[in-house]
């Protein structure tokens, strides 16, 4: 058996070696921790701020959704709100689809 393949000789790994390993895996910790200050904490605070955008939407409110419409709210429900974008013209749109509350006064309707 021995001709094509070498016989395989046990060895014992030193006693650094374990010490070795485990310095291995710091820089993936460290990695890990830059990645949840940078980017995981960040993206949870934004999506905590607009679920509480959208727990507070009520009419009068100036928004605009995600696909750019600037309007009016004019009624909410459970699940979504009627947005005035001109003068008796209202679109549906789920309340997740609202991204920015305007100040009071930035969206003027046309009399």
């Amino acid at each position: 058996m021995g001709y094509f393949i070498q016989d395989s000789v046990a060895q014992t790994a030193p006693a650094a070696s374990q010490g070795a390993s485990l310095a291995s895996f710091v820089p993936l910790i460290i990695l890990f921790v830059v990645f949840y200050i940078f980017l995981i904490r960040p993206q949870m605070k934004r999506q905590k701020e607009h679920t509480k955008m959208v727990r507070e939407l009520t009419a009068g409110d100036e928004a605009v959704s995600n696909g750019g419409l600037l309007g009016k709210i004019t009624e909410v429900n459970e699940h979504f709100v009627k947005l005035e974008i001109a003068k008796g013209i209202e679109v549906n749109l789920q309340k997740n689809a609202v991204s920015q509350v305007l100040p009071k006064g930035t969206y003027k309707t046309n009399s």
